[in-house]
């Protein structure tokens, strides 16, 4: 562990101890850093990394405090990392999302009041007017799923599965451009979980939210795999094509006297 490592987990042991509890200021730096047994540098540094990650806020004028710490703030970050990905890691947040979305809808269907069905019914209507405008259909699948985890009142999974889903909006893009049919199944799949969760039954929500998601991570693999078959075959062609000719050597002019 470094140093700058070291001093960030002193830090964050005050904070998970509660002696530094959410929304407290911390002392000043020259303070803290004698404290902790840290040099005024190192505590700097400490101190940018745990804002970077939403831990700390610094307040010009007033001072450096502790965040409210809540799981939409803290996981933000996640999203952001998430764009970074593509090709196999991008199948295999697809994969975790597999794992999560269905369970976290299956516990919507169990949780869902009249008004929160209601928001998602608005967003299942704007996806069918959308149906032929891909952007559009994309925005509000999005919101679509935002409503139905919204529903379970759970923050952590709310944040978790935003931060997920937030880097699979391009894969959908990228299906409904590439797939002709794929808007009309998008809307066959959607309209199967709604349905699941308006007769609040959490099993069925559970499976049609896996019949959705399941067919989005299957497409995915299997454009991987032409990708792939089409890079080997043009790396294959490269390797085989025969080597260009050397240019053949400007005839020489014969010099002239004057």
């Amino acid at each position: 562990m470094s140093l700058t490592d070291n001093a960030i987990a002193r830090i964050r042991e005050l904070i998970r101890s509660g002696a530094l509890p959410p929304g407290a200021k911390l002392p000043p730096e020259q303070q803290l850093a004698a404290e902790l047994g840290l040099s005024r540098n190192l505590m700097r540094e400490a101190v940018k990394a745990l804002v970077v990650a939403r831990v700390l806020e610094i307040r010009r004028g007033d001072g450096t405090y502790v965040t409210s710490l809540q799981p939409r703030l803290l996981l933000e970050g996640l999203a952001v990392a998430v764009e970074l990905l593509h090709g196999e890691t991008l199948l295999e947040l697809t994969e975790t999302r597999r794992l999560f979305e269905p369970v976290a809808t299956g516990l919507a269907a169990r949780r869902m009041t009249p008004e929160a069905l209601a928001v998602v019914a608005r967003e299942l209507e704007a996806m069918r007017a959308a149906r032929d405008d891909v952007e559009l259909l994309v925005h509000h699948d999005a919101a679509f799923h935002s409503a139905v985890l919204a529903a379970t009142g759970n923050e952590t999974l709310v944040s978790l599965l935003d931060g997920i889903s937030g880097r699979t909006l391009r894969g959908r893009i990228w299906r409904a451009l590439v797939d002709e049919h794929a808007s009309a199944r998008t809307l066959t799949e959607h309209e199967a979980i709604y349905d699941a969760l308006a007769a609040g039954d959490a099993a069925l929500a559970e499976a049609t939210a896996l019949v959705h998601v399941s067919s989005t991570e299957h497409w995915l693999h299997r454009h991987l795999e032409a990708q792939r078959a089409v890079e080997a075959e043009a790396e294959e062609a490269d390797e085989t094509a025969p080597l260009p000719l050397a240019a053949p050597a400007p005839e020489r002019t014969p010099a002239v006297g004057r």
